[in-house]
């Protein structure tokens, strides 16, 4: 029988107690279905590899957009989902909280909501307001008692405020507002991911890992409870589209199509 959300939400939260688990980001729903064939006991959605698999760039998706996609991968899967929601679709806080319940029908068994506001002037929200969008997200999902869990992001080493003791300011901050879970992406030493980790304990902390990097072991002995990848995964597979397009266009040769994945393969994990 079909897990229900119900299940992956419990699942979900449970695979927050201990350990460390890797969150793979797939974009559409092969790449999820290939994600469960593999053996991942839950997958997160990402907002750039799903925003450039519908020709638009990262950030420029909409919340229709976004929701009819995450139904999809929650249909899709018996895994829990879990949702890169952006900054909610919205800035005041009970637009946030309208647009966390449309993310929550979906099957969700977990979203983030981070604290950018994309404007490159005034790349983070005043923190009290910024808490208070958190504080929203937290109500919007007590409020039918679904168990989705949330994620509270600080985006400030994305966007150039590296200051650590702001990020974890705010960390700590949105832990306070209802958070679950807490996320600093771009966070990459030892010293940095420890200091997040103790700051927000008893809270798990998911880290961020696009590249070369801490393996799953180190990142365990740091204390960190889950690991993502954003659109690595997604880059990944663009990067063999775009060698082999760029040889056929560029020098009118096919080689790099043999590189390609076998195609019964293929159809034997989706068969």
């Amino acid at each position: 029988m079909p897990a229900t959300a119900a299940d992956k939400r419990m699942t979900f939260r449970k695979m927050h107690e201990a350990g460390c688990f890797v969150l793979p980001n797939p974009w559409d729903v092969g790449s999820a279905r290939a994600l469960q064939q593999m053996g991942f006991k839950a997958v997160a959605s990402t907002s750039a590899g799903f925003a450039w698999s519908i020709g638009k760039p990262d950030n420029r998706v909409t919340l229709d957009d976004v929701c009819g996609h995450l139904t999809a991968l929650c249909s899709a899967v018996d895994l829990p989902v879990n949702a890169d929601f952006e900054g909610g679709f919205a800035h005041k806080p009970e637009k946030v909280a309208a647009n966390v319940i449309s993310a929550v029908q979906t099957g969700v068994a977990g979203l983030s909501i981070e604290d950018s506001t994309g404007d490159a002037a005034k790349p983070l929200y005043e923190r009290a307001f910024a808490i208070e969008r958190i504080k929203a997200a937290r109500a919007a999902i007590d409020a039918d008692h679904s168990g989705v869990l949330l994620t509270g992001r600080c985006e400030g080493f994305l966007v150039g405020q590296t200051d650590l003791a702001l990020v974890i300011d705010r960390l700590v901050a949105y832990a306070e507002a209802g958070a679950d879970c807490l996320y600093a992406p771009g966070i990459k030493t030892r010293e940095q991911i420890s200091a997040v980790v103790k700051a927000v304990h008893p809270k798990p902390v998911n880290l961020l890992i696009g590249a070369s990097g801490l393996s799953v072991a180190q990142a365990a002995d740091l204390g960190v409870r889950r690991i993502s990848v954003g659109g690595s995964l997604a880059r990944a597979a663009w990067a063999g589209f775009m060698r082999a397009a760029r040889e056929m266009a560029e020098q009118g040769t096919f080689t790099e199509l043999g590189n390609g994945h076998p195609g019964g393969e293929l159809n034997k994990m989706f068969g």
